[in-house]
């Protein structure tokens, strides 16, 4: 795909993140984009926050990690994306949609904060858990710019692996005394029992989904950076979300995260 043609795709994404209206699926349009052109057109479309919204990177996605949300959007392999400062929300946050989100979905998800940075090739579990400072109970609302979510890998690619919002909570634990596999997590729709999943839901465990992602974006050239935060991937099917609606997940021996749609 011609440079000229990346850089009005990632222009098309980023007027749809600003205007809240969704694009037909790029796949469509171009059924021989490739995974390398996806990841030019999301970087476009993040150059595009930085440069024009002033917006600062602070961490990275991993995305479709687990066989439930693989199974539920039809895309069965990870990819990565960029968080930025606009994105966070704290715990117990009240989170706008109207002008903000367009087809929210909530994943729960455990979030690795860095003390140091790291960068693949070669990064195995060991080396993440080495340079991770603590570990925190996270919702990411994940927010299509794709209509009616009909994506394929290069479709979530393209638009930041579908990142919308994401909301940390205020506990943090040293994962070193954890099992991370075995971390069960029940997560919570307007007070009710949606779900519930473990830490190998994610490659097995979060500490090779998050090795996985520093080893594919070194093949872009591109670290994780210390203090930087890392979401791991999700541990259960995504829930859609509408104004009105509270969310809540429990981390066994780690915490709780909650937030509200307003």
């Amino acid at each position: 795909m011609k440079d000229q043609q990346i850089q009005k795709l990632g222009r098309e994404l980023y007027d749809s993140l600003r205007n809240g209206r969704t694009v037909s699926p790029l796949t469509d349009r171009f059924p021989k984009i490739s995974i390398d052109d996806a990841y030019a057109i999301s970087r476009d479309m993040l150059h595009r926050r930085i440069s024009i919204d002033a917006e600062k990177i602070v961490g990275k996605k991993i995305g479709v990690t687990s066989k439930p949300v693989q199974d539920m959007l039809g895309v069965f392999q990870p990819d990565f994306g960029f968080l930025t400062d606009a994105m966070e929300y704290p715990d117990e946050a009240k989170i706008p949609i109207e002008g903000n989100l367009i087809q929210p979905r909530a994943e729960g998800e455990i979030a690795f904060r860095l003390k140091k940075g790291i960068k693949g090739p070669g990064i195995n579990e060991q080396d993440v858990l080495d340079a991770t400072e603590t570990i925190i109970p996270c919702f990411e609302i994940v927010d299509s710019r794709i209509e009616d979510w009909k994506i394929k890998i290069q479709d979530t690619i393209s638009d930041n692996a579908s990142c919308g919002v994401y909301v940390l909570g205020r506990e943090e634990v040293d994962p070193r005394d954890l099992d991370l596999p075995s971390l069960s997590m029940r997560v919570y729709k307007n007070g009710e029992l949606h779900s519930e999943g473990l830490g190998s839901a994610v490659q097995g465990n979060p500490l090779t989904a998050v090795a996985w992602l520093a080893n594919t974006l070194g093949e872009f050239d591109i670290p994780f950076e210390a203090n930087e935060l890392i979401l791991s991937g999700s541990l259960v099917p995504l829930i859609p979300v509408v104004t009105g609606d509270k969310m809540k997940l429990e981390i066994s021996g780690v915490g709780t995260c909650s937030c509200e749609f307003i």
